[in-house]
């Protein structure tokens, strides 16, 4: 990503209180368990990093959580995804863990347990 093409930290922090004011109806049940540090460790939600702002994040961990629903499920989508999560390991060393919205929604201690393995 070129400098010209970054948002400014100003609209991405902007951007992250959004998204925290309005979450879908997965990232608000997931964040309900993982406020409580159900998994023994501190998560921010709609965390800026870099020039993306994640769903969630585990400092000390260096994990990211991303939750995908239906929006992600096209080849394209995919592909920036991909792309975005490729970038963010390279540039950042972390390690991401991705839950569909679906699992979140109907099995969560299976997607909290996908979380836990990878802390």
């Amino acid at each position: 990503m070129h400098s010209d093409d970054s948002p400014s930290l100003f609209s991405l922090t902007a951007l992250a209180r959004e998204k925290r004011r309005k979450p879908t109806r997965s990232e608000m049940i997931l964040w309900e368990a993982l406020r409580r540090r159900q998994l023994g460790a501190r998560f921010r939600r709609q965390h800026p990093l870099g020039p993306y702002v994640v769903d969630f994040y585990c400092v000390a961990h260096k994990l990211v959580v991303e939750v995908d629903g239906a929006v992600h499920d096209s080849a394209e989508a995919a592909e920036r995804d991909a792309a975005r999560q490729a970038w963010l390991e390279a540039t950042f060393g972390v390690r991401f863990v991705r839950v569909s919205a679906w699992l979140v929604e109907r099995e969560l201690e299976v997607a909290l347990a996908r979380i836990r393995t990878a802390l």
